[in-house]
């Protein structure tokens, strides 16, 4: 009996540290895509306690602030491709490998998404990488995108 996929969901999300293009930086390898994903501290501690990577994003801290967590998420498009859909008030289009880097710039207005697990272990070492499964965007639109849109890609 195949044993039932981990998963999580974060409706109305925040997303922090994005690189879907998989450029180089300090903390990143080219080609590798990912992002984090803020969650709430009772999922963030269920999450934990279930072994999947938890870390603390410091950035624009008031004085006496906690930080808050995030779930850093893979996105690969080798062995299970993600469904990623861009959604504006009269579009909706399929992202793929070759699109998705544009979200790294999006005015994002809503995030709705669902990462796996990948359990691995190694050299006595082991926990859950998150990676994304599904994810819905909507984003900001200004007059004229608003005026001149069409639905060139519909989803499958």
């Amino acid at each position: 009996m195949k044993e039932e996929t981990k998963t999580f969901m974060v409706e109305d999300a925040e997303l922090v540290y994005l690189n879907f293009s998989g450029k180089e930086n300090p903390y990143n390898k080219e080609g590798y895509r990912n992002f984090g994903v803020i969650v709430p501290e009772e999922l963030a501690q269920q999450l934990a306690d279930d072994g999947w990577l938890i870390k603390e994003y410091k950035r624009d801290l008031d004085e006496g602030d906690e930080p808050r967590l995030f779930v850093p998420v893979s996105v690969r498009f080798d062995r299970y491709p993600p469904r990623v859909i861009l959604q504006t008030e009269k579009t909706r289009t399929q992202l793929d490998e070759d699109t998705i880097g544009t979200l790294d710039y999006a005015n994002m207005k809503n995030v709705d998404l669902i990462a796996r697990a990948h359990i691995w272990g190694r050299d006595g070492r082991g926990g859950i990488k998150a990676y994304l499964q599904t994810m819905f965007v909507t984003i900001e639109e200004d007059y004229l995108e608003k005026k001149y849109a069409i639905n060139e890609n519909p989803p499958n």
